[in-house]
C-alpha cells in the first residue's frame, strides 16, 4: 500500500535494518514530524519507548506534553515527560537544544528524532549563509550515534499528510511561526522563494548536496586519521592539502580537549604552519590558546 504512512514505515524500517539498535526510543514534541514517526515505531518496533522533553518555556507547555505522552502511549509506546529548565549561554534556542539533549541521552540504544528532509535543507541554508564550512553544509547525518534521523529523505509535507491519514491531532508549536527565530524565515520565506526562482525541488537538491559533502568529508576525515599520531610536529604536514591538514589540525585539537571548533577557528590554527611569521598564539574556546614553538604546535591553557 502507497501512501504517507508507508513511507515513513520504509523510512524507519530502512533504517532500523541498518542500525540495528538494542533499544529504541523516539524524542516526541507533539508536532507532525515526530508523532508521525512515533507512530510508526510503534507499530514497528515491540517495546520501544517516547519521551517528550517539556522545556517549560510556554504557558500550557506541560498539559501539551502530557498529550503528546498520551499519543504515544495509544501508538504503542512506553512514554514519559522529562520536563527542563532551559538556562545558560547563546540565547534561548541554543539552550533549549542543550537541555532537550541532556535529557534524550539514552543508557543505551538509539534515539529517533523526527528531522525531515526540510530540516535538512533548512540546516544547509543557514551554513551556507554563516560561512561555516563544508562540515557544517553538510547537514545533519541519519545516524550519529546515539541519535537516529530516519525522515531525512522524507518531506514535512509527507509526515503531516501521515497525521491526516491517521486522524492524529498535532500541536503547533508558535516558536515555528515565530519570524524572530531565523530557522523559521528561512522555512517561510527563503525556501519558498527559492522554490519559485528555480521552479521546484530546492528542498530536495539541498539535502542532496548535503548528502554528497558527508561522504567527501567522511573520505577526507579517513586520510587524516593517518595522520593522527602526531600532527603537531609542523614538518610532518605542512606539505599536505589544505583540506586535509586542517582536518589533521582539527582531530588533534579535539584530541587536546579543545570544544566547539569553528571554521575560523581551524583557518588561524592552520596559518601558525602555512602562514608561519612568528605570530602569537591562537586563542580557542574552552580556555585553551595554541602556539607554534620549536617546530611544534602545541596547546595549552591559558593564562
Amino acid at each position: 500500500m502507497n501512501g504517507p504512512v508507508a513511507e515513513i514505515r520504509t523510512a524507519v524500517r530502512r533504517f532500523l535494518d541498518l542500525v540495528q539498535p538494542e533499544a529504541v526510543t523516539v524524542a516526541v514534541s507533539g508536532g507532525a514530524d515526530s508523532l508521525a514517526l512515533a507512530f510508526c515505531v510503534g507499530r514497528l518496533v515491540p517495546g520501544a519507548s517516547a519521551v517528550v522533553v517539556d522545556h517549560q518555556l510556554q504557558p500550557g507547555s506541560a498539559e501539551v506534553a502530557l498529550r503528546a505522552a498520551r499519543q504515544c502511549a495509544d501508538f504503542g509506546l512506553v512514554a514519559r515527560v522529562e520536563p527542563v529548565v532551559v538556562s545558560g549561554p547563546g540565547g534561548p534556542e541554543a539552550a533549549a537544544r542543550v537541555a532537550r539533549y541532556a535529557a534524550l541521552r539514552p543508557t543505551s540504544g538509539v534515539v529517533l528524532l523526527g528531522h525531515t528532509l526540510d530540516d535538512q535543507a533548512e540546516t544547509v541554508l543557514l551554513g551556507l549563509g554563516r560561512g561555516s564550512g563544508p562540515r557544517s553544509i553538510a547537514g545533519m547525518r541519519a545516524f550519529d550515534a546515539p541519535w537516529g534521523r530516519p525522515l531525512l529523505g522524507v518531506s514535512r509535507a509527507v509526515t503531516r499528510a501521515a497525521c491526516v491519514e491517521q486522524g492524529i491531532e498535532v500541536w503547533e508549536d508558535p516558536h515555528n511561526v515565530d519570524p524572530s527565530f531565523t530557522r523559521v524565515r528561512l522555512r517561510s520565506e527563503v525556501l519558498p522563494l527559492l522554490e519559485a526562482v528555480l521552479q521546484g525541488g530546492v528542498a530536495s537538491s539541498l539535502a542532496r548536496t548535503a548528502a554528497q559533502l558527508r561522504e567527501d568529508c567522511d573520505a577526507l576525515d579517513s586520510l587524516a586519521e593517518a595522520f593522527a599520531g602526531d600532527c603537531c610536529a609542523v614538518d610532518d604536514i605542512a606539505e599536505l592539502p589544505v583540506a586535509l591538514r586542517r582536518r589533521v589540525v582539527r582531530s588533534w585539537l579535539i584530541a587536546e580537549g579543545v570544544p566547539e571548533l569553528s571554521d575560523s577557528h581551524l583557518r588561524r590554527v592552520d596559518a601558525l604552519v602555512s602562514e608561519w611569521r612568528g605570530q602569537g598564539g591562537v586563542w580557542l574556546p574552552g580556555g585553551f590558546v595554541v602556539r607554534r614553538a620549536h617546530g611544534r604546535l602545541v596547546v595549552e591553557p591559558q593564562s
